[in-house]
């Protein structure tokens, strides 16, 4: 998921008796982030890390993670993917060793979904549920950003 971090470039009129909160319309755009987002919904759990891009080496380093930090005892992890170009096996190859992108790909097994499958209704409500949760507002910076989603 890609977001925008934006500043305000009016400081906001806080609420008064008898008048709302004030927000203008105009931001200071300061960038853009990418998250991204592992669902496992039968253990009732969202990960989300904050990055620059979502280069092949992002990609990498985020299924490393997986194997490694979120699912260490898991003989087969199965990942469900949309089809952007950086999802793939050969990322691994790319960002590691072969003998590390070999080890990191016998434990992913990738499935890849079309268009419009029903995973991505899944996905799309994680987001929804982040979004209410902390991205409904004008974030300033990826450090913010990053500590909103840990939150």
């Amino acid at each position: 998921m890609r977001g925008r971090a934006a500043a305000d470039a009016r400081d906001p009129l806080p609420a008064a008796p008898g008048r709302p909160a004030r927000v203008d319309y105009e931001y200071v755009r300061n960038g853009t982030a990418n998250l991204f987002v592992v669902v496992d919904p039968t253990a009732g759990r969202r990960h989300v890390t904050v990055t620059e891009r979502r280069t092949k080496a992002d990609f990498a380093a985020q299924m490393k993670h997986l194997c490694d930090v979120l699912y260490p005892d898991a003989a087969v992890i199965r990942v469900v993917l949309d089809n952007l170009n950086t999802h793939t096996a050969g990322a691994l190859y790319e960002a590691f060793a072969p003998a590390e992108a070999r080890r990191l790909a016998a434990k992913l097994e990738f499935h890849y979904t079309p268009k419009h499958a029903s995973w991505l209704n899944m996905a799309e409500l994680e987001l929804s549920v982040l979004a209410r949760q902390c991205l409904n507002r004008r974030i300033p910076d990826a450090d913010t950003l990053a500590g909103e989603v840990k939150a």
